[in-house]
């Protein structure tokens, strides 16, 4: 959530979008992990488009659980039904968080093009994602990660 933080993964998640070329009008999943990475990303997406390099992503956020109140929806934000989303996810574990937020977007008329993580735990989820139809792309993996961890 810091300034540097949200420069670097708005961009990069942004760039992995991109050369993926996936359709993409809006990003969002489920909060919180979500949240930052998918406010970064259409942050990102704005600059771009001020530049003329690229068109904005919009992004969203979806609960846990609906609202008791107030409108009672289970997403917030400028996403609109037809909609081609990626799911975002901070971390792929079990992959059941996706899940959950592609039921969510799929259920208020969203198409989902795929999912992308900051990091995947090499612990199935992205087999299951993947089983589930949904292709999936990380920036880094628990691999890349754990030779920079200096050992105890």
């Amino acid at each position: 959530m810091s300034p540097e933080g949200q420069m670097l993964i708005g961009r990069e998640a942004l760039a992995a979008l991109r050369d993926s070329g996936w359709p993409v009008d809006s990003v969002g999943g489920l909060t919180l992990g979500a949240d930052p990475i998918s406010y970064a990303i259409a942050h990102a997406s704005a600059l771009e488009a001020e530049a003329g390099t690229g068109e904005m992503v919009r992004s969203f956020t979806v609960r846990k659980e609906a609202k008791q109140h107030g409108t009672g929806k289970l997403i917030e934000g400028p996403f609109q039904a037809g909609d081609k989303v990626v799911v975002v996810e901070d971390v792929i574990t079990t992959g059941s968080s996706a899940l959950k937020a592609v039921e969510a977007i799929r259920a208020a008329g969203g198409e989902i093009v795929g999912v992308l993580a900051l990091v995947d735990r090499q612990e199935g989820g992205r087999d299951a994602l993947e089983a589930a139809g949904l292709k999936v792309i990380s920036l880094v993996t628990a691999a890349d990660l754990l030779p920079l961890i200096p050992s105890a």
